[in-house]
């Protein structure tokens, strides 16, 4: 079927069981008789169709013995590029793409630019989107199955392993290098996504109607409501899945921050493997060696009471001669002595509590404990998350600018709102790459952005807390409370 394939993209449509044979690799060609039944075989299947061939008659017996040429089937061709995808997608270890992240970030930046503007291009708002949407689509389905081949990396361990320990150093420096990339790509789409908003009222909004109007620009006319609404919600549900990949919200982490752990948990993975090559390189024997090694020392010993102390040196099996020993039992012993080497029939025997013999057990068990009633914990413990998540609220409030401000303006904070803006001071800092003047980043949960631009010669900030003063370089500082409920706008503004 190979043969058949390669034929029909150099464009030739029929083929003798002659080309065929010839066709095949020499290691794995069989003989012509093999090919000429394969043919047929594969003509009854229905992937190949058979036509007599008259072209090289030239006697009366070639009349009466069959030859045939074949022609490959839409079946046939079908079924080849179905096995064809199903090897590509079965082999596939897919990559992790840093530029992919890149290239996402620069669509977002162009669409911020695009939506800022009051006449709009709709065939390059379209195409940006449709770019935007390719490069998103390749990351994910290459991250999805580079994590999964990731997962299968123990079946390495059939390598050599001066190859897979090549291969371990240079994946982990692969992986630590996109973890750096997503840590730092990610807070900006992030924040390119958090400017953009949400359709159908966000500044992104109106870019998608865009492209769902030229999307449905060529459908029937008595479809063309249909065609609109369906492209409407077909590109609402794409930038729906695109926030979902970068931003987390409360109780669901974002896609990325989920592929960052499971980069992470491959290191140690893979980590766990080159111990097990060590250890197998090492020469370690399993407990089944050790056995046999043990019966041959059995095998070798000159008598049984050899064997009887190999026994009790390698098992520690000694004999046993009573279940407990009390104090009774104590005093007997030291007044006759009985050897370790008495069987049990020889044996004094021993009293035991009649209870032992009827249970089995010395403990009395008591009543079962009555069922807790933990209500009034329950109570204290939703109280105290909802005080919790009062501060929060105040501390996000309270830290939230009303546009760029400097450093030495955020002052007199409290406990609370300085441990969170000490956070987010830390995300913003380490966002922040050499050469760059502004950086934007956005919590994990999604509910603050902050903006640190550099402000040359701007001297030292002091920030007054009830714990002291904090010091440090001057910036532009700008923090927004995403969970803040909007400003409404006048009709005159």
């Amino acid at each position: 079927m190979g043969a058949f394939i390669r034929a029909k993209q150099e464009f030739t449509v029929h083929l003798r069981p002659e080309d065929v044979h010839l066709g095949l690799l020499p290691e794995d060609r069989p003989s012509l008789d093999a090919v000429a039944a394969a043919l047929e075989r594969l003509a009854r299947w229905g992937n190949l169709r058979a036509d007599p061939d008259t072209s090289r008659v030239t006697a009366l017996e070639d009349f009466y013995r069959a030859r045939h040429i074949y022609q490959l089937t839409r079946a046939g061709e079908a079924a080849e590029e179905a096995l064809a995808a199903y090897d590509e997608a079965l082999g596939r270890r897919g990559e992790l793409q840093a530029v992919a992240l890149a290239d996402i970030a620069v669509q977002l930046r162009a669409l911020l630019v695009m939506a800022e503007r009051s006449e709009r291009d709709p065939a390059v708002v379209h195409l940006s989107l449709l770019a935007l949407v390719d490069r998103f689509s390749g990351l994910a389905e290459n991250a999805r199955a580079f994590m999964n081949s990731l997962q299968r990396t123990v079946d390495l361990h059939e390598a050599e392993v001066e190859v897979f320990l090549a291969y371990k150093q240079r994946l982990i420096e692969y992986l630590e290098r996109f973890i750096e990339d997503l840590v730092t790509r990610g807070a900006e789409i992030a924040g390119l996504l958090g400017e953009l908003g949400v359709p159908p009222d966000g500044p992104v909004g109106p870019l998608l109607r865009l492209a769902a109007e030229r999307e449905a620009s060529d459908a029937a006319p008595d479809l063309a409501a249909e065609a609109l609404a369906a492209a409407g919600l077909r590109w609402q549900g794409r930038w729906e899945g695109l926030r979902a990949w970068f931003v987390s919200v409360p109780g669901r982490n974002s896609q990325a921050k989920l592929l960052r752990a499971a980069a992470r948990q491959a290191i140690p993975q893979l980590l766990s493997v080159v111990r097990a090559l060590n250890e197998r390189r090492a020469g370690r024997s399993d407990r089944s060696a050790d056995f046999r090694e043990l019966a041959r020392w059995f095998a070798e010993a000159p008598q049984d009471a050899a064997r009887h102390r190999m026994w009790r040196s390698a098992f520690g099996l000694y004999s046993a001669r009573h279940l407990t020993v009390d104090q009774e039992s104590l005093i007997e012993q030291e007044a006759e002595p009985v050897s370790a080497s008495t069987s049990w029939y020889d044996a004094p025997g021993v009293r035991i509590s009649p209870h032992l013999r009827r249970t089995g057990s010395y403990e009395r068990r008591g009543r079962a404990r009555s069922v807790q009633d933990r209500s009034e914990a329950k109570a204290y413990l939703g109280e105290l998350a909802r005080k919790q998540a009062e501060q929060t609220a105040a501390a996000r409030a309270r830290l939230a600018t009303p546009g760029p401000v400097r450093l030495s303006e955020v002052d007199e904070l409290d406990g609370d709102a300085f441990r969170l803006f000490l956070l987010l001071l830390g995300d913003a800092l380490a966002a922040w790459r050499p050469g760059t003047e502004t950086v934007s980043t956005t919590t994990n949960d999604g509910t603050m952005e902050i903006r640190l631009t550099r402000l040359p010669g701007g001297g030292t900030a002091e920030i007054r807390t009830l714990d002291g003063v904090f010091r440090g370089p001057e910036h532009l500082v700008e923090i927004v409370d995403l969970t803040a409920e909007p400003q409404a706008v006048g009709a005159g503004q």
